[in-house]
């Protein structure tokens, strides 16, 4: 079993002379490329990767057994690097994945993709056909650098097996830095067989790349002064939060400042849900407080968020009323989508250390009590009434009731995905971990099994449609294989359901190649050698959950829900967030 990583760290941005917490006892001695790859790792504090081997890697595998690794065998390559990348939001660590060369690399772009765009840290490592072989066509060839140069924050190829060491030092440094993302090395076989000294530097030091975590104090002092002036301010928490590990510090300054919490999709546990001033997910699937609120706000401030389309709808009529304060690690995301008065480039953790002592204790007390007037007060009622078996909302709620709210959960992509992020109420960080950026279908299983590797302490629960579960489900296998005590919620409607929606509400119901016909996923799951639990009427739900959380080892329950439940709200292409359609079963109810 993989040794546990440690939860995630405090905020404390890594500096540019990291350090080895000790020296590898392998210092000095002349070992294989393999070997020195291993021993970089071990010197980094890995202890689990994930991968799948191949003719170009042969050499690392046949050095993994004598290295202190533990290595996950996956099933697809595109599993490797997507488990790595949940490892990694479970655990605050960089995630590590292998691939051999050609199809083996080439499978990780995606994950490459969905990290980038999600600042996850990862590193894969990727073998090459031999030095003399390179540009010649061979066998399992593909210029991995030049194919994966738009979907990383950097990528290298290592020429001489003395290089190794200062690569995977490097590479670690830029994927956790700054703002994190993925960093891919591709080291050629014959680099790999080739022998050198082991030598771990102490210090990474790159003259073209600085990042700013300390914020400009002038411009600290300007966020200030909008958020004392400010009678109808709103606050935006991002993942940044999150990647900063800085919840402790942004709850004392929502607290302070008395300032309601609005969160993008992955900034969903920065700040509890459950608290007085949190209104819940903004955006194209938000709460309809949540978008009223960004409608009316005199000033919006955003903390570790970029201004995605799915948060912000149409750009003109997005926050129409406000001054934007925003706060990014990244310079470019500053004014990228949203015009921005007050800008401050940082670590979220040093800008909120920086704005707590400069913010003026208020209530807004006026403010938050017109928003709350913006709350469906018919909504629960009107769903528990709704003539739906089961009731895809219920399945969620019953997973967190009986969770305590405790559970990791990891979705795929699409209706199920915005259930989850809508009503499991998160209240704790790194709990919620999904696909944002990307949409990536297939993600929520191996996402589960490297989060449930990172935080074996942790229950975890993957939340899947029965399509995207279909692209990943011979991970089961790897759960299995590797004993992991966790369950899969497989939400069945028998249609590619988002996609199914859009051609409901923007097609005229022209619903073209979405009905999806699914295995037995009961035997499917007996197949693979775990529990399959079957869930039909709404009076089943608790004690099936109940059931699966009492049995050691994989579990899946499949849920068959309404064919044709849809969510909302939902934004119509090209609308801003104050024109979502509403559930008219919900509306009738509340009138």
């Amino acid at each position: 079993m993989a040794v546990a990583a440690t939860p995630r760290r405090a905020p404390s941005p890594p500096p540019a002379a990291g350090r080895a917490a000790t020296a590898h006892p392998a210092e000095g001695q002349v070992l294989s490329g393999s070997q020195l790859t291993c021993a970089a790792l071990e010197a980094e504090g890995v202890s689990t990767v994930f991968g799948y081997p191949g003719g170009a890697v042969i050499p690392l595998y046949d050095a993994l057994p004598g290295s202190s690794l533990h290595h996950v065998l996956v099933r697809f390559e595109q599993w490797a690097v997507l488990a790595a990348d949940g490892y990694a939001r479970a655990t605050g660590e960089v995630g590590v994945c292998m691939a051999t060369s050609g199809p083996g690399a080439t499978n990780l772009v995606t994950g490459l993709a969905n990290a980038l765009l999600d600042s996850v840290p990862l590193v894969a490592i990727t073998g090459q056909v031999p030095q003399p072989m390179i540009g010649r066509d061979a066998f399992q060839e593909v210029d991995i650098t030049g194919i994966t140069l738009p979907v990383t924050k950097h990528n290298y190829l290592v020429q001489r097996a003395e290089d190794i060491a200062p690569t995977i030092k490097e590479a670690f440094y830029l994927a956790r830095s700054g703002r994190p993302g993925p960093v891919l090395v591709d080291i050629p076989k014959n680099v790999f067989l080739a022998r050198a000294p082991f030598h771990y530097p102490e210090t990474v030091a790159r003259r073209g790349y600085q990042p700013s975590h300390i914020p400009n104090q002038r411009q600290v002092r300007l966020a200030a002064e909008a958020i004392n002036r400010a009678e109808r301010p709103l606050i935006m928490a991002g993942h940044g939060i999150m990647l900063a590990g800085a919840t402790d510090l942004f709850r004392e300054f929502v607290e302070r400042s008395g300032i309601p919490v609005i969160f993008t999709l992955l900034g969903l546990g920065a700040f509890p849900e459950s608290h007085p001033l949190s209104l819940g997910m903004m955006g194209m699937h938000g709460h309809r407080e949540a978008n009223a609120a960004l409608e009316r706000c005199d000033l919006l401030v955003n903390i570790g968020a970029r201004f995605d389309d799915r948060a912000t709808g149409r750009i003109d009529g997005f926050a129409p009323n406000a001054k934007v304060v925003h706060v990014d690690i990244d310079p470019a995301e500053i004014g990228k989508n949203v015009v921005t008065d007050v800008p401050v480039v940082g670590d979220a953790g040093e800008a909120l250390r920086l704005l707590i002592p400069e913010v003026t204790p208020r209530r807004h007390e006026e403010w938050v009590a017109w928003i709350d007037t913006q709350r469906n007060r018919a909504l629960h009622a009107a769903l528990e009434d709704r003539p739906q078996t089961p009731e895809p909302y219920a399945i969620i709620r019953a997973i967190a009731e009986a969770t305590d709210g405790q559970a990791i959960v990891t979705t795929d992509v699409g209706q199920h995905q915005m259930w989850s992020a809508q009503h499991f109420g998160y209240d704790h960080p790194d709990r919620w971990i999904s696909s944002g950026g990307l949409g990536t279908m297939g993600y929520g299983l191996p996402a589960a099994i490297g989060a449930k590797i990172g935080r074996p302490d942790l229950e975890v629960w993957a939340v899947v449609g029965d399509g995207g579960f279909q692209m990943s489900l011979n991970e089961l296998a790897t759960a299995a294989q590797e004993g992991l005590d966790l369950n899969v919620a497989v939400i069945n409607n028998g249609y590619l359901g988002m996609v199914r929606q859009w051609q409901d509400l923007f097609h005229a119901k022209n619903y073209s190649e979405v009905a999806i016909s699914g295995p037995d996923f009961v035997k499917l799951a007996e197949a693979y050698g775990v529990t399959g639990i079957r869930v039909r009427r709404d009076d089943e739900i608790l004690p099936a959950i109940e059931r699966a959380r009492s049995i050691p080892g994989p579990v899946v329950v499949e849920f068959v829900v309404e064919p044709e439940a849809n969510v909302y709200p939902i934004v119509p292409p090209g609308a801003s967030n104050s024109e979502a359609m509403h559930d008219r079963w919900v509306d009738e109810a509340s009138v």
